[in-house]
């Protein structure tokens, strides 16, 4: 059987345009092959991203195209996870951002892309646990500040996630994008809306 070029292509939010990316992969993959999400790169569970390791098969011998590294997820772990996932089942991923998987291997040569992609995965790993730490420590500083400041963080009594009196005046005012704040929060538009018009009732009766 064939082995088949695919690309994944993704944005945050259905307000984002997916064109860049399209126009990039458009240089390697038909675009027929093209299979595109507008969803969170906070975890794996996308339509069009389960489609590809499941339904539509990705083989070993297959290749698979992105952009960029985010694109599979916005998580380090979540990363190295899936590149490992990539290289056991013998899918070749090609990041167009990434210079050195891009380079041809022929054959005899596999060594050279394993050894990339163990290149990629330390460095992922480090970054991921990095990440992490610098995560915990920024969101304990914004709400210690936020209650410095008198704001109520109020899960319990209101009915809101912890960090949304901190993330929502700043979406208010233009500085974040709706999309960013419900990344953080891990929430979806729905969501997102619910709160919102909530927020601003409380708010009027107080």
């Amino acid at each position: 059987m064939e082995n088949r070029i695919m690309g994944y292509a993704r944005v945050s939010s259905k307000e984002q345009n997916l064109d860049r990316q399209i126009i990039a992969l458009k240089q390697y993959v038909p675009e027929e092959n093209i299979v595109i999400d507008k969803a969170s790169g906070k975890d794996l569970q996308r339509p069009g991203y389960q489609a590809l390791k499941g339904a539509l098969g990705l083989r070993a011998g297959d290749t698979l195209y992105i952009k960029s590294l985010d694109r599979l997820s916005r998580n380090k772990a979540d990363m190295k996870k899936e590149l490992q996932w990539f290289k056991d089942n013998g899918i070749i991923l090609k990041v167009i951002d990434i210079p050195t998987t891009m380079i041809e291997i022929g054959d005899g040569q596999e060594w050279i892309r394993d050894m990339i992609n163990n290149i990629l995965t330390e460095v992922l790993s480090s970054i991921a646990e990095e990440e992490r730490r610098t995560i915990r420590q920024r969101q304990k500083e914004g709400i210690d500040a936020a209650k410095n400041r008198g704001i109520k963080f109020g899960r319990r009594d209101k009915g809101f996630p912890e960090g949304w009196e901190l993330f929502y005046p700043r979406y208010k005012t233009g500085e974040i994008r709706r999309s960013y704040v419900m990344e953080q929060l891990g929430i979806g538009a729905d969501r997102f809306d619910y709160l919102k018009r909530k927020y601003e009732q409380t708010r009027e009766k107080a």
